[in-house]
């Protein structure tokens, strides 16, 4: 019941941040909600597979070294497909791209539960995660026109959006299973079909490619200076996020004793957090500063992992979560948003380049997670993503535009 009126609360707050727009038109208004709703189906639909994790690695009899292989495929889905993605849009536009990937997102989901070798779910990840890098890219491109529409930071919102959909999906599949009696099979099955709903019904509303065709071309360039550093900082955060997407179930089940349909637990108490901090995360960047956000986040989220790894205690691990949440959910918005106003360098170039670096991160993070769990153990390999986070804290040095 508090999650619900949490979540009726934020809803509302962005319904009154809308109305109180200045100047900005009733398209402009439906085109924010349908890119908020697109989000919230990228984020239902990747988050679903963290509580699926537990269940292919139990089914398939996987070690931590094999799942981590395995758990590659997804990563070098979304990698190979962004560049695709950026001339599909170009040639398209971003609401074709998102109709599309969310229907391949909403196919693959159940077959993830139904693959019968390592081989068969390597294959289905591989597609979702093409999907995944596919949506992402169009759904923050397309973002970024509706932001410039506004004349306003908004990026936060469309990000908490995505952390709201993280929380749906990481614990609806288990309390399907738990509560409704349903079959795992089912249960993903049954988030198929709202995704393809919401998809299917918001896609008139977002903005047509004819509105697009003022963007530069989208492309992808290899990133150097300003956008590797960015691009850098992003591997960080999303290896970061994507360690608890993949690992959080496995380590609540297998390391601190939670029942397998409650293991998403973890990656709720992630989203509850993350959603909660960038639905109000555009007013803390204009308040406090982007570096700030960025170095204090770093340094929330590294504590966060070093106590769910270092207090044995069950409850402890949620807690570090939830710290990793609420530190890492503004440094990828402002990332964005940053590589999206670089002098001499097109929109569309930075953010496809900056947005593959970042998510290089899931690509090398589930392996390297996975080989380091399989040579000493689990919490000291996401003990080390702590440690990476606190890195960038060290380091980060951009100052506030």
């Amino acid at each position: 019941m508090q999650i619900c009126i949490f979540l009726q609360n934020q809803f509302k707050r962005i319904k009154m941040a809308s109305s109180q727009s200045i100047g900005t038109d009733k398209k402009t208004l439906s085109a924010r909600r349908a890119t908020l709703l697109i989000f919230l189906v990228c984020g239902v639909g990747l988050s679903s597979w963290a509580p699926m994790v537990p269940f292919a690695k139990t089914n398939l009899a996987l070690d931590d070294a094999t799942l981590g292989v395995i758990l590659l495929s997804l990563g070098a889905g979304a990698i190979l497909t962004m560049p695709m993605a950026g001339m599909l849009i170009n040639k398209y536009g971003s609401r074709k791209v998102m109709l599309t990937a969310a229907i391949v997102i909403a196919i693959i989901l159940p077959l993830l539960l139904l693959a019968s070798s390592g081989v068969q779910l390597a294959g289905a990840l591989f597609v979702f995660g093409a999907a995944i890098g596919s949506i992402d890219v169009a759904m923050n491109a397309h973002a970024v026109l509706v932001q410039e529409r506004y004349g306003r930071h908004i990026m936060s919102s469309f990000h908490g959006l995505f952390s709201v959909g993280g929380l749906f999906g990481s614990i609806g599949l288990g309390l399907l299973i738990r509560y409704a009696g349903v079959s795992p099979t089912v249960a993903a099955v049954s988030i198929s079909v709202l995704l393809l709903l919401i998809a299917v019904s918001q896609y008139k509303y977002l903005l047509p490619h004819s509105e697009e065709n003022s963007v530069e071309s989208f492309s992808f360039v290899v990133p150097r200076g300003p956008v590797l550093v960015l691009g850098l900082m992003c591997f960080v955060f999303f290896l970061a996020e994507g360690a608890i997407l993949d690992w959080s179930g496995v380590f609540l089940q297998f390391n601190r004793g939670f029942d397998a349909t409650m293991a998403g637990l973890g990656y709720a108490a992630f989203s509850i957090a993350m959603a909660a901090m960038r639905l109000t995360g555009d007013k803390m960047v204009h308040k406090m500063g982007s570096r700030k956000v960025v170095v204090y986040g770093a340094l929330l989220a590294a504590a966060g992992y070093l106590i769910a790894v270092s207090i044995p205690w069950p409850g402890a691990a949620l807690i570090g979560f939830v710290l990793v949440g609420l530190g890492a959910a503004n440094a990828v918005p402002v990332f964005f948003t940053a590589a999206g106003n670089i002098p001499g360098v097109a929109t569309s170039v930075s953010i496809a380049a900056v947005t593959t670096l970042g998510y290089s991160g899931q690509l090398a993070g589930p392996a390297f997670i996975g080989f380091i769990a399989e040579l000493t153990s689990l919490p000291l390999a996401l003990g080390l993503v702590g440690a990476l986070l606190l890195l960038v804290a060290a380091t980060y040095t951009e100052k506030d535009k």
